[in-house]
Order: structure tokens, then C-alpha cells, then sequence
């Protein structure tokens, strides 16, 4: 090996950086997916939890609530999510979870989760429907009929940035854990004011 090779090793050595670790920081009153996005880009237990703090409100908590505890029973099918119209039904193939999966893609691959000129001023978020989350628990809302509150459901999913009406697909069947690198274990330690059970 050369003088000149060993500088150059030598050099690139000591200019590899570490990367940076990701900031905590959110836009104020961040989607819930932007919350669960910075968890799961945490290294450490540590980090995700104090993540979940720093973000922390009651709508967070009762998604990742939804999604965990046990004796919640989700008074909805399981799995995808047909179409609520016949018109989008004849447009689209599939389902409306994969249409919202679709977009959800497309979105984190080009790094860009603005629906630009797409958004409707209609768009609402899962922090202004979780009031509405006990229409869809066994024993919320027991004066629905079952097509009414599936429809109430499709509805509201419609209504939703992609990404949170993914992530409300995800907690209808306890799926969050397996798209977002967070678990009841992590959400326990983040909030220890979560009791758990007793609820359906």
C-alpha cells in the first residue's frame, strides 16, 4: 500500500459521520401518523417513548388504546375496507384499504404527505373524530344497525388524510404494531395512566 492510499484510508476514516439522531419535532397538532412515523424512526425504547410524551394527547391515546387493549372488541369486519358507493366501486378495483395502502405508498416513497391541489377542505383528522371512535366498539353504540355504522365508518375513512385513514384501518383490527415500530410495552411506559381492560 502506497503513502498517498494509506492518506486516503486514513481520511475516510475519520470523516464517516454518525448519523444525526431524528429530532423530536413536529408541526403543531401533528396527524397521528406524523406521531407514529417519528416513534418508529427512534432507535430506543427510550426515544420512542419520550416521543409518545412529548406529542402525547387524549386522541393518541385512545388510537393506540383501540389498537391494544384486549377487551376492546371492534364492532366492525375484519380486514380491507370495501368502498362505500357503488359509483367508486365501478371505478376503482379493489378496496378502499387498498386504495388507501396505494396512496400511503406512494407517499412515503416520494417523501412528500401533502395532498396539494388533491386536499378537500372537507378533510378531517383523527384528532377532531376520536370522539366518534365508541360508534364502532362492541357495546358504544348499540342502537346502530350493522350497515349504518359500516358506512358511518367508510365515511369517516373518506373523509381522512390517507395516511390517517390507514392508520384507523390498522387500529380497528390491532394492526398498528406491525406497520409502526411501537408496541403496548412502549405505549405502557409512556403513559402509565392507561388502565388497561374492563372496557367491552
Amino acid at each position: 500500500m502506497t503513502e498517498a492510499t494509506k492518506k486516503t484510508t486514513k481520511a475516510r476514516k475519520t470523516t464517516a459521520r454518525k448519523p444525526k439522531p431524528v429530532t423530536l419535532d413536529l408541526p403543531r397538532n401533528p396527524l397521528m401518523f406524523e406521531i407514529l412515523d417519528l416513534v418508529s424512526r427512534q432507535r430506543t425504547k427510550a426515544k420512542k417513548v419520550e416521543a409518545l410524551q412529548k406529542h402525547s394527547c387524549p386522541e393518541l391515546q385512545m388510537l393506540l388504546i383501540w389498537n391494544f387493549d384486549d377487551s376492546i372488541v371492534t364492532d366492525l369486519p375484519d380486514g380491507e375496507v370495501p368502498y362505500g358507493e357503488p359509483e367508486e366501486m365501478a371505478k376503482y378495483n379493489g378496496s378502499l384499504s387498498t386504495a388507501l395502502a396505494e396512496k400511503s405508498r406512494v407517499m412515503y416513497e416520494t417523501g412528500n404527505f401533502s395532498l396539494g391541489n388533491t386536499d378537500r377542505s372537507a378533510h378531517t383528522t383523527i384528532r377532531a373524530q376520536a370522539k366518534n371512535f365508541y360508534h364502532f366498539i362492541r357495546g358504544g353504540n348499540a342502537g346502530l344497525s350493522k350497515m349504518r355504522r359500516e358506512s358511518m365508518f367508510i365515511n369517516l375513512l373518506q373523509s381522512l388524510h390517507p395516511l390517517e385513514a390507514e392508520l384507523l384501518v390498522l387500529a380497528k383490527d390491532g394492526l398498528i404494531g406491525d406497520s409502526y415500530k411501537v408496541t403496548k410495552e412502549i405505549v405502557s411506559e409512556a403513559y402509565p395512566e392507561i388502565k388497561w381492560g374492563g372496557r367491552s
